[in-house]
């Protein structure tokens, strides 16, 4: 299954369109997306429950001051932390969907439950493909881990799947070994887990498996773009951009 087309057309606003008493994954920015007519993209975690809810850390401290993971508590608690200081809760998948309704591009990424890019990844996957199928509008789900995305796919075959990817530079992924690395940085999953894109970091745009991709004709998005000066060098790869900090040139 492959993408929308208004997943080539429409930039995609990092976390939702996030500024002053609007902050990332919220609902204040998702709305902001929508109202701009930007393309939305979100971050999934698994509550302790299983209840997929959009957040981007795995832990709770940077965005809501409090301790301890996002797996540790349930929905209910979750539901009564707030977002860096402001009024906003930490949305559920299932309270997105409802609120896009179809009418901007939705751009789901799971977070690797595992860590390590391991098959450990808990049920998350089938529970966002339990909600995705049924969505009526554009929307796509990736991750960092193939396992992650390949369950998604073998659950819900008509959702659009990809691969989020990078160089996979030591100093950023620490707990992978060298060999594992350099697997994922050459894509080398793509075709087993039914990939249909990729989106990937703009500083690595020159990495040879993107290249093999685009010359397929495989969408090629990319992350994260905080200026027109950045956006311009990455459009000359890539068909897409997610964005933050800045409006994208012509909008």
């Amino acid at each position: 299954m492959g993408l929308h087309p208004d997943f080539l057309r429409l930039p995609i606003s990092h976390r939702g369109l996030h500024s002053a008493g609007k902050p990332e994954n919220s609902m204040a920015a998702f709305r902001a997306a929508i109202a701009s007519g930007f393309g939305i993209e979100c971050d999934i975690q698994a509550a302790a429950d299983g209840t997929p809810v959009v957040f981007h850390d795995d832990d709770l401290t940077r965005l809501t001051g409090a301790e301890g993971l996002v797996r540790a508590l349930g929905i209910d608690m979750l539901s009564m932390l707030r977002i860096m200081g402001t009024d906003e809760p930490i949305p559920t998948l299932a309270e997105l969907l409802a609120e896009v309704a179809g009418r901007v591009p939705l751009l789901i990424e799971i977070k690797d439950q595992s860590l390590k890019a391991s098959e450990d990844i808990g049920d998350l996957s089938e529970r966002v493909a339990g909600l995705v199928a049924g969505y009526t509008g554009p929307v796509a789900v990736m991750s960092f881990n193939p396992h992650s995305v390949a369950t998604l796919h073998k659950t819900a075959p008509d959702v659009p799947v990809g691969l989020t990817t990078c160089g996979y530079e030591g100093a950023d992924w620490p707990d992978l070994d060298p060999e594992r690395r350099e697997h994922l940085a050459a894509i080398a999953d793509f075709e087993r887990i039914g990939a249909s894109f990729v989106s990937h970091d703009h500083n690595d745009l020159d990495n040879p498996a993107v290249a093999a991709l685009k010359n397929r004709g495989i969408p090629v998005l990319t992350w994260t773009i905080r200026t027109t000066e950045e956006e311009k060098a990455a459009r000359r790869v890539a068909d897409n951009i997610t964005f933050e900090g800045y409006l994208p040139e012509g909008r």
